[in-house]
């Protein structure tokens, strides 16, 4: 006899479930890429503007590639070897210059940690024109470097510049250098970046403080807490994520500073100041050594990615005490 079947459930479809009694879903088979189609523009993205670059660079590094020279021969890894050697030119400018950047980064980052989080916790509070504030002190991160650079260092310049100008009318030394001679230059160079990227991290800081649950303040008064053990034992460990986000974008943001030696100090005294990044646009735009310059962007990167790896272990094993 004849067995009549049920047609197919339509894709989507609830049918029933003769083994559990309950029901399921029918799913097609292309609804698996779905979650792919989604980040596909994001991939087309990443893979021309960032993957491919970087792999193009990474065969520039192996080259001699000068564009002043009408071949540009394959050297392997000796662009490398020149930097690991700070016998050569080439090695020791970039390993000073990644001095500089480590003076740079040990200066603005506790400041640029610190400094945020004070301003945060002053700006949870209620009082009047608390937005108003709020307001002033981000604004300055959405000025670009150019006019960050241009501001500092007319306000800087040994000569003509208005803070020196200012000293010298209430009786303090006027020929203070603040861009031609250290420790100077990096205490402009600090305070100018400290300035224009304190309201990022403040804002990052008070998202943070803002989801942290009243009860545990409230539990913290009732044990008879005082304001710093409220501050050690509740708000530091709420804020470890964000702590984690905070500190890993503020020291890669400091390793890259760029327009700020440019516009304020030059690099000087001397090459003092001039960071890796600043070494290598002069290195690749400049002298048109483009072998070199990618082969530093590497061994920065690598720099960074290793240092990135360091945050997140400390973090994490903060976590797990």
């Amino acid at each position: 006899m004849a067995v009549s079947q049920a047609p197919p459930a339509p894709p989507g479809a609830a049918v029933a479930d003769a083994t559990t009694g309950g029901t399921r879903t029918a799913r097609s088979g292309s609804s698996g890429l779905v979650p792919y189609l989604f980040l596909a523009p994001y991939l087309v993205l990443f893979s021309v503007f960032v993957l491919a670059p970087a792999v193009y660079g990474l065969w520039i590094s192996l080259h001699r590639w000068d564009f002043l020279l009408p071949v540009k021969p394959f050297v392997g890894l000796q662009n490398y070897l020149n930097l690991l050697t700070r016998e050569t030119a080439v090695g020791n400018s970039f390993w000073e210059s990644m001095g500089a950047t480590g003076k740079f980064s040990l200066f603005s980052v506790p400041l640029l940690l610190v400094i945020p989080l004070l301003v945060a916790m002053v700006l949870n509070k209620k009082f009047p024109a608390r937005t108003f504030f709020r307001a002033v002190f981000f604004a300055p991160y959405v000025l670009g470097v150019a006019v960050i650079g241009l501001l500092w260092r007319f306000l800087l310049d040994p000569n003509t510049g208005l803070l020196n100008y200012l000293f010298g009318l209430v009786g303090l030394p006027d020929d203070i250098p603040w861009t031609t001679a250290l420790p100077w230059a990096w205490v402009a160079l600090v305070a100018a970046t400290v300035w224009w990227t304190l309201g990022f991290n403040t804002v990052i800081y008070l998202a943070g403080l803002q989801e942290i649950p009243a009860d545990l303040y409230e539990a913290a008064d009732v044990d008879g807490a005082n304001p710093w053990q409220k501050f050690r034992f509740v708000t530091l460990p709420q804020l470890q994520r964000v702590l984690l986000f905070v500190t890993t974008v503020t020291v890669l943001s400091s390793a890259n500073m760029f327009g700020q030696s440019l516009l304020i100090t030059q690099g000087a005294p001397g090459t003092q100041t001039r960071t890796a990044i600043m070494l290598i646009a002069q290195e690749g735009l400049g002298s048109f050594r483009m072998g070199n310059a990618t082969a530093m962007s590497f061994v920065l990167a690598l720099f960074l990615s290793l240092t990135s790896l360091l945050i997140f272990g400390f973090f994490r094993r903060l976590g797990e005490d």
